[in-house]
Formats: C-alpha cells, structure tokens, sequence
C-alpha cells in the first residue's frame, strides 16, 4: 500500500525575489548528490516526477535510485514508472478516449463499483483541430464555408465532446475552429511550471498524438503515447517505461542566409535516423542554441517521431522565457518558472560554465552546413538536397516500385496529357504539382518561414507570376495569431492572390483532409497513370496519406511550397530553370523570388506582437457562436443510441468479471496479413476519406447513410463498427498474399478466396480461427494511432510477429491485449522459409508468473518449422495488463478494489 513521501525532507519552500515565496518545491539540490549535475536535463525532469511521487507503491524509492544513477542504469533497460504532469487529446482521438471512459463508467457501474471514480485525475487538455477538409480553397470566405461544412458533418461527434467536458472533472475542450492541436499547446497551454496548490514541478505531457513532441522544443518534456495509455495516465496509473540513453546533439554556428527551419529539421531528420536514436531521448545543446528561436526549436521538436527519438528536447534558457513572453504569459509567471528551473538545476545560462552533463552518445552539426532540401516522394526523411531535385525526380520515375521509385518506362515519362478545365485546354505530365499546401503544426506556428511564404508570393505577384487554376492551394494556419500577423504585416493578399487563401485552423492536408481535387484533373491522372505530386509544409507524406491520386508527396517549408506551386511541378532545377515568365515577358527565376533573412527578421520583428496571442486565446475560452450553441445531455452516465454512426458502445467490457481472465497463447491460428518492412500505422489505421466499395461504406449505407456524407474515418473514431471495417484499408497496402496486387484485400486461405481484410477476419472468426500478422522491420511507424492496436484486435489478431516494432504502436498492442513478438536478429519470414499459409502455434503459461519480460518462445507451425522469437512484453506491469485482457480492464478492476 502507498505510504507517505520518503523524501519529504527536501520539500522546500521557494522565496520571490521581493520577498515571500511562490511556493514549495522538491529541491533536487538537497539530496545532496553530485550524479545530478551530470544528468541530462531530460532525465533530471524524469527524477523529480518520480521523487515527487514517491510512495512505495506505484513509485519506490529504489525507481528514484535508478534514475540518479542513470549514466550506468540506462545501458541495462531498466524500468520506471513515469506520472506525466498532464494529457493532451485532439479530437480524432479525444472522442474514442472520452467513448472509453463512458464505457468504463458503464462497466464499473455493471460491477457496483462507483463510476463516478473514473474521472481524469490529472488536467487534461483536449484540441478539436482535425475535422477541417479542404472543401472550399482559393476564396477568401473559405474559412467560413469550411466551419460551417465541418459542423454540419461533425455536430454529433462534437456534442459528444462537449458531452464530456461537462460529465468528468479535470478536462479542458477547446473548441474546433481555434488551431492545431501542437501550436495550441505551444502558444497557450503549456504551464512550463506547474503550481497546484502552492507544490510547484515541471510541466511534462504525453499526448495521443506522436507530435506531442512539439512542446519539448519549450522545454516541456513531452511525447506521443497510444489512446489506450493516455486513457490509464489520465486515471492516475504510472506509465512504465523504459529509462531511456540520451543522445546530445550539439549546435554550432549558425544557419546561412536563405536558409529555413524546414531545411534545418529535414537535415536534422536525416542524421538523426542513420544514427539510430528509436526509444531514446535527444537533447540539444551547444553555443548554436543562441541563435535557434523558439519556433525553430518546436519545428526540430516537432518532428521526433520521424527520427524515431521519444523526444527532441531543448532545455529551458533565455530564449523560452523571451517566447513566454511573446506569447502573453503574465511576468510574475515566467518569473516563477525561472526561479524554480534555476533552483531545481533545470536552467541553462549559456554565460556560466558549461556544464558537466554525459550522454550516451553525441553528435555534432554545424548550422552553416545545412543547405535548402525537400524530403520525399514517400518518406520524411528522404532527404533531397533542392540543386538534385530534378535528377533525384527523374531516378525516381526510373527506380522500381519502391520508397524511391515508380517504374515509370521511359517512353511514358516525358507524355504530355491534355484535358479540359472550366473550358479551357490545359496539360499535366508526371510530377506536376496538384495540391501545395502551407499546413501542419511542423512549420504553421513558426512565423519565420510562414512570413517568408508571404514574402516569396509578393515578390512574385509584384513579377506578375501566378499559380495555375486547378492546383489545389490552401494554407491552414495553427492558430488565429498566424492570420494576426499576415494580416499585420500586409502580405496576406498577396498569398491570397497566389490561391493560398487561408481554409481553416487544424490539421488539413498533413493528415489527408485535402478535400477532392477538380475532377477533370483527377480523371487526367487515373486515365492516365499520372504520377502527380503534391508539395506541403508537412511532416508525414507516406503513401496514400496526402491524397488518394498523389503518389509523389513531399514535404518543403512554406516559402518552398509557394515556390513549387509557382512552377507548378517538382521537375525543375531552380538553379538552371525559370519558374515562370513575368508580366514584362522575362524569365524569373528561383533566386528573384526567395526573400533574404534580414527581410524575414524586419518583417517577423515588426508584425508578431504580444497582444496577438492574448487576444487569440481570450477569444478560444469564449467558444464561438456554432460551438456555443450545441446542446447536450446532463447526466454522467451517457445514454448511448444504437442508430447513431458515429458514436457507438464499443465491446471492450462486455462479459468482464472481477478475475482476470490471465494470459493467452495462440493455437493453429491462420495468417491474415503478410506484410514487408515499414507497414506504418497510416496502412493499417483507418485514417482519410471512406473508399465507396469498402466494408466502412457497406456499412453505412445499409443504415441510410448517403455517400456524400460519409465523412472521413478520422471523423468516425467513436464507432468501433466503422473503424474495425477500416482497419487495413489503405488502397497502398501491400500484402504478401495477394502476390504483387496492391489493395486493401487478403486471402482467405482455407478456401483461397480473395476478400477485403474485414470479410476474410470476420470468416475466420465464424470458423473459430485465431489469425496472426507477419511483418518485417518498423512495423507501425508512424502516427500514434490506437485503433491501429484496437483495429486488429477487434479482427480478432491474436499475436503480430515481425523483424521490429514502433514504440508507441508495440505499447498500443499489449494495452489491447494482442500479443507482440520480434524474430531474432537477422531472421524473418523470408529466411525461415515462412509463406504465410501455414498454421501458427504460438504456447505460453497459463499463469503470469511464469512468463517474464523479453523472454524466448517457441512458435511452431504445421508444416514442421519451428522457429524462436523475442516475446517482447517488456515490463511487469505490461505482463499485468495482458493478464487482465488489457490496460482499461485492469484500471477498473483495481479502482474498484481501492
């Protein structure tokens, strides 16, 4: 049982510089114990979050002991719980983690035990920001007409929510139409430092987005979880991690003029995924710091999931507390958040010593190295430095079907095919840009390289360039003070006058929602296998995401988005080859439109005030009329209805006991997916629009759903019956079973019919078969997405076997009870000899005693092979939650035995 603090001697109080105190603090100073000063200034976040909430029980004294002696405990694996300060949510997966907690209510009522005890017992913090689809672009009202379109698909989903914000305690909802969830968090937020009744500690967040990450560029620690332990965090369970190693990246110098924080973080991006950095933190340092502007920071922080870190952290220093009071924080809060950070060794002050501290490996770039790039056309970090984009481009069109390559035949690739728009005669060819987009909270909340966006499309319309008419153009900022200070500085007409009207505040094209393109351009492109691009200020461009029709996605900052828009294509050398012609018939080139970086500073100088985000934010807490105006029920348990599409009891609960139903192996189970390397969780996810011929779109319209509103299936996270027909969906999968075809489709293999992947599971359950999934490496990279782990679950996936799993995504499976497995290295399905068609056996205790983490098993199959893998439950407690049957059922057994 918990007892009271063992280290409650350090407790101390904390003066204000003019006399009394702000309040008490955890002094790591008072231990007295000179590990700490070499403790990265991550891991020291790590150490008073486990001394804070020392009680011999969820955390042991000996948890704070492995922590301080981090520099020869991280090498060895060891466990620790963790007790984040805070959970943030957005929307699409804020409603299945508020359907969850209903049901949980439910279940705990179902019990006798009291449902009022499911409450979040942290602050929790959820953003609506992805329900904007560009349906309205290039029109000045589009924001608007969008709002509008957004509520009427979403007015059930979004009363869900408010639902919710009134039924349990301790959870904040911002209203849709207010930003992207990450900028939302940067700008108003993050508390930096926590008072909670005059006990202050530091900030620290994990939230369901793997972009989460973004706030460590603030100094908040902070990183994506799945749906299912955010869920548990915001119950009061500790999360069991890893302790990680801590790579330092070391700045010097500083970035050459011309250069932006999108070339900076794709280059940062690419060194960082050859050194290997998957589960471990990264931190920043080095006398380059002082050059690096918060937004810069964010923008590198930003993009750890796609380095692979758990987080990409810049301690606190001067230039945070300067943002912090860009940003509207009062004085006498940063005052209080430098105090503390100073006094509890979390502060750096680049006019004292350096300090002292080790990591577990380094690296160094010099910020005058870095050079303008894009990364594509299917990977984030394939990295293309912008002078070999046009040679990168053709090899590409040469390269066999690959990440890097679309078998175009070389007649094919220079085809020039006409097609009518709006009545005039028009052309597209390979690697024409349809779709530029100035979005996601990567670049949005950044006003350096949204400004120099600005600045590039009026220097251009000033040309007399323009952007051709059926290229989709849209910018979605991440927050209302990006329209404040375009609106300031006088450049939003010149964006609008290149198309780039701004649609909305969230995330849009990043995540799929780009709306249709014209429909004559998407006929040029399917009758003619066109591999057509688009170009976005992103961070995710893997197959299928962006759009269905654009093959070649890459990502570039924004003034590079303006500037492939302008060209209308991604084959062009900008050193060599013009843009376009001007009014007065001369050629413009790259180097005539691109602003310098005293242009930039001038202009970001003279339009981003204070006053821009106090009002923006004043304005969020008001709601706005739509939002306001939403009606919903009182009570605390919610009256779920059996004909609603969008929100639906999910099967979780039912038939739950207060035994455990202990731990389960896997017997004759058949292989429903056979898959390569990096199956992200975008393939096996329902994320986007909902294909016409799919299960999800049998479904609905057999319940009088017309097809025009069937929204996205981000849309329809709350209703497990649609999500389960989404799950590996993605018309790019690729399945070993279906021998080269590409589609959402599987053999059934007793029968060898070919059938979508829900009718094949949905047949195999019938049978009574348990089903398994092969995979190779980095399976379930990508986006946190916990119905990429409830999803299969409810396909009735018993065990996932595959080279290597994303750590977020083989976390998400043990909480929905499928077990995870790695072949041992330098094995696979290929060098075993394994097609896919055999029989799995897979034989664990029945007892969860007798199984330990990372321990051997045996799989055996009916042909005679048998073959040894890594059970990879890396923890006792993720041991415990599989016995249960999953995360939610062993919260609820165990609040109703408290």
């Amino acid at each position: 049982m918990a007892s009271e603090n063992p280290f409650r001697s350090i407790l101390k109080a904390l003066e204000k510089p003019d006399g009394g105190e702000f309040g008490n603090y955890y002094s790591l100073p008072a231990l007295n114990d000179p590990r700490i000063d070499k403790l990265p200034y991550s891991i020291r976040i790590l150490l008073e979050s486990a001394i804070r909430n020392c009680d011999e029980f969820q955390v042991k004294s000996n948890d704070v002991e492995k922590i301080l002696d981090w520099e020869n405990t991280s090498p060895k694996q060891v466990e620790i719980p963790f007790k984040p300060a805070r959970v943030l949510l957005q929307d699409f997966t804020g409603v299945p983690a508020v359907v969850d907690l209903a049901c949980m209510r439910d279940a705990m009522n179902n019990l006798g035990g009291d449902s009022n005890k499911i409450n979040p017992l942290v602050p929790v913090d959820l953003v609506i920001d992805h329900s904007v689809q560009v349906d309205v672009a290039r029109s000045e009202n589009a924001v608007q007409a969008n709002m509008e379109l957004e509520f009427q698909r979403n007015k059930e989903r979004f009363a869900f929510l408010k639902w919710g914000s009134n039924a349990f305690h301790n959870m904040l909802v911002v209203p849709p139409g207010s930003g992207i969830v990450h900028q939302v968090n940067l700008e108003y937020l993050a508390r930096v430092v926590f008072n909670t009744n005059g006990l202050l500690y530091p900030d620290s967040v994990v939230g369901t987005d793997s972009h989460t990450t973004m706030i460590d560029g603030l100094g908040v620690a902070g990183w994506g979880v799945g749906g299912i332990e955010a869920e548990a965090t915001m119950l009061g369970q500790p999360m069991s991690m890893v302790l990680p190693g801590v790579v330092g990246f070391k700045l010097t110098g500083k970035l050459r003029d011309g250069m932006t924080a999108t070339d900076l973080v794709l280059t940062v991006t690419q060194m960082l995924r050859k050194h290997g950095v998957v589960g471990k933190f990264v931190e920043f340092y080095g006398e380059g710091m002082r050059e690096l502007s918060l937004a810069d920071r964010a923008t590198i922080a930003n993009m750890s999931p796609e380095y692979g870190a758990t987080m990409g952290f810049f301690p606190v220093d001067h230039v945070t507390l300067q943002y912090l009071r860009l940003t509207g924080r009062s004085d006498d809060t940063v005052s209080m958040i430098e105090a503390y950070l100073r006094a509890n060794k979390m502060f750096v002050d680049y006019s004292e010593p350096e300090s002292k501290t080790v990591y577990s490996s380094c690296l160094e770039l010099n910020l005058e190295d870095v050079e303008p790039c894009v990364s594509g056309p299917k990977r984030p970090h394939d990295r293309v430095p912008l002078k070999e984009m046009k040679a990168d481009w053709h090899s590409c069109l040469d390269n066999r079907v690959g990440f890097k390559g679309f078998a175009v035949p070389k007649e094919a690739q220079s085809k020039a095919v006409e097609f009518n728009f709006n009545g005039t005669t028009a052309q597209l060819r390979h690697g024409d840009v349809v779709i530029a987009a100035i979005t996601s909270c990567t670049n949005t909340s950044n006003p350096s390289v949204m400004l120099g966006a600005a600045l590039v499309a009026k220097k251009a319309c000033e040309l007399g360039l323009e952007v051709k008419p059926w290229i989709k153009t849209s910018l979605a900022p991440g927050s209302g003070v990006v329209t404040k200070y375009l609106a300031k500085s006088g450049l939003q007409k010149y964006l609008n006058q290149l198309g780039f009207s701004i649609v909305g505040y969230g995330c849009t094209t990043c995540i799929g929602n780009s709306g249709d393109i014209h429909e004559a351009v998407a006929s040029a492109i399917v009758d003619n296998d066109l591999v057509a691009s688009a170009v976005l200020s992103g961070n995710r461009n893997f197959e299928g995401r962006v759009h269905p029709l654009t093959r070649a996605n890459y990502l570039a900052s924004p003034p590079l988005v303006v500037a492939y828009a302008l060209a209308g294509t991604v084959d062009i050398d900008f050193e060599t080859q013009p843009i376009g012609t001007g009014k007065d018939g001369k050629q413009i080139f790259f180097r005539d439109i691109w602003p310098s970086n005293k242009e930039v500073a001038e202009v970001v100088q003279s339009s981003v005030l204070p006053d821009m985000f106090k009002a923006t934010y004043e304005a969020i807490t008001k709601g706005n009329s739509m939002w306001n105006q939403l009606s919903v029920a009182s009570g605390t348990l919610y009256e779920w209805d059996p004909k609603s599409t969008y929100i639906h009891e999910p099967p979780y609960f039912k038939g739950m006991t207060m035994s455990p139903p202990g731990p389960h192996g896997v017997k004759d189970a058949y292989c429903l997916l056979n898959f390569g390397d990096s199956i992200t969780t975008d393939h096996i996810s329902p994320a986007g629009s909902i294909h016409k011929d799919s299960p999800a779109a049998k479904y609905l319209m057999e319940r009088g759903v017309d097809r025009r509103d069937f929204n996205s299936y981000g849309s329809r996270r709350g209703n497990d019956e649609i999500m389960a027909r989404g799950t590996f969906a993605n018309i790019r999968i690729v399945n070993k079973h279906l021998k080269g075809e590409v589609g959402p489709k599987t053999v059934h293999i007793p029968t060898g019919e070919k059938l979508s992947v829900f009718d094949a599971a949905m047949k195999y359950r019938t049978e009574g078969r348990d089903t398994i999934i092969l995979a190779g490496a980095e399976y379930g990279s990508g986006s946190s997405r916990d119905w990429a782990a409830k999803g299969p679950m409810l396909l009735g996936v018993k065990a996932v076997i595959s080279k290597s799993f994303e750590r977020i995504h083989r976390s998400n499976l043990v909480g929905m009870g499928i077990i995870p497995l790695c072949f041992k290295t330098g094995e696979d399905a290929e060098t075993l000899g394994l097609t896919g068609q055999e029989l799995y056996t897979i034989d664990l205790p029945n007892n969860v005693s007798e199984i330990k983490p990372g321990q051997d098993v045996t799989v055996i199959t009916n042909n005679g092979k048998s073959f040894t893998c890594t059970l990879r439950f890396d923890t006792e407690v993720e041991l415990a939650y599989f016995d249960h049957g999953g995360i939610l059922q062993y919260v609820i057994r165990n609040l109703i035995k408290q």
